[in-house]
Parts: structure tokens; C-alpha cells; sequence
């Protein structure tokens, strides 16, 4: 998610690390300022949105009368901003929003299901959209989502979420529990459950989504 705006000012701190000036222009060759402005931007763009506040102020410097020494500095404090802020929470990445809108658009045709009496399928639906931000969730924390070539099971890739403090013991249980009830229905359990059940599973599953951001 962070990654991109990481690199991009990974690179430009190297440069500043060797630098006897703030705009690092005896160290970097101008070809090489436009290339990082360039990445900058783009990474500014696929992590936050080009109507961010972020990327428009990125565009605005490009306009400034200014040296581009001095443009890729303003740029790269704006990924700096960028990056800080999405990592403490304020602002969810573009990646982000995709996922929820797309989960949150399943979840809505799994409660369509439940309210139409057929809560079955809303089951195998609300279970299977869980299962895929799981999946979502193993990426953002670099889990590795395959064993050899074989997938893991999503009991198997929970177990290694919380290991890696995705979200808390509770949660842990509360998608055992949910996976569950998915499994069930999937393999045509149909009484262990019932519609009421299934209208808390898909409640449940979106304030989980909500919480835990992919």
C-alpha cells in the first residue's frame, strides 16, 4: 500500500544523506530528479486518488516557477505527508477503497439474499466476501497467502493474521466462527444456521471490513 511512497523517498534520503545542500542538487543528476519527480507523482496518484489533497498539491508544484531541485523536494515532503498519514490511520489508500467498495457492494447482495428468504446462498456469498479480504489482509501484511504451490485455508491464514497483530484475539474467534457458518452452508448444513444467524453474519462481517481495511 505504503510501499511505492516508501521507495520513492527511500531513494531521495540517500541521495541527502551524501549532500552538502538541502535540494541535494550536487549529488543528484537532473535526469534522475525528473525520473523521481516522476515516480513521486505516480505514487502519490495510485495510493491516494488524483482528487487527493495530496496529488493536487503535488500538480501545483510541477506549475511553480521554480528549479526542479527544488520541486522535487516540495514533492517528495508531500509523499513524506502522504505516507505518514495513511499509516497512522487518517486516511485510507486508494487500494483500500477499491476493496471496500467491491466487498461492500457483495455484502449487499448477500442482505438482499437473507431479506428474500434465501439465506443460504447469502450465507455462501457473505462467507466467501470474508474470505477474500482475509486474502487482502495476508497481502497488506505480507503473508504468504500459498504453500507450495497449494493454497491455505483461511482458518490457516486467521491463525497467522493475528500472529501478526492484524487485528485482535477476538476478531480471531468472531472469523473462526464466521467461517464457519460459511463452511456449512457451503457444504449443505442448511439447519445448523438460521436467518437470523445469517443477517448478524453479514452485519458482523462489514463492521469487520470497516475496522480492518485491505
Amino acid at each position: 500500500m505504503t510501499q511505492q511512497l516508501t521507495k520513492v523517498k527511500n531513494e531521495y534520503d540517500g541521495y541527502k544523506s551524501k549532500s552538502k545542500y538541502d535540494d541535494a542538487s550536487d549529488v543528484i543528476q537532473r535526469t534522475d530528479v525528473i525520473r523521481l519527480r516522476t515516480q513521486a507523482i505516480a505514487a502519490i496518484e495510485r495510493t491516494t486518488g488524483r482528487t487527493s489533497v495530496y496529488y493536487e498539491q503535488a500538480k501545483s508544484i510541477l506549475n511553480d516557477n521554480d528549479n526542479d531541485y527544488n520541486k522535487l523536494s516540495a514533492i517528495i515532503g508531500i509523499v513524506d505527508s502522504a505516507n505518514i498519514d495513511i499509516q497512522a490511520g487518517y486516511l485510507k489508500s486508494l487500494e483500500e477503497l477499491i476493496h471496500g467498495d467491491i466487498f461492500a457492494d457483495f455484502l449487499e447482495m448477500a442482505q438482499h439474499l437473507v431479506d428474500n428468504n434465501y439465506k443460504d446462498a447469502a450465507a455462501v456469498i457473505a462467507g466467501s466476501t470474508l474470505e477474500a479480504h482475509i486474502k487482502q489482509l495476508c497481502s497488506k501484511f505480507g503473508i504468504s497467502t500459498d504453500n507450495n504451490g497449494k493454497p491455505k485455508k483461511a482458518d490457516m491464514l486467521n491463525a497467522e493474521l493475528i500472529k501478526s497483530n492484524a487485528y485482535s484475539k477476538l476478531d480471531q474467534k468472531n472469523v473462526t466462527a464466521w467461517l464457519g457458518l460459511r463452511n456449512s452452508a457451503a457444504h449443505g448444513c442448511y439447519t445448523d444456521y438460521d436467518k437470523q444467524q445469517v443477517s448478524l453474519l453479514i452485519s458482523s462481517i462489514r463492521d469487520f471490513l470497516t475496522r480492518n481495511p485491505a
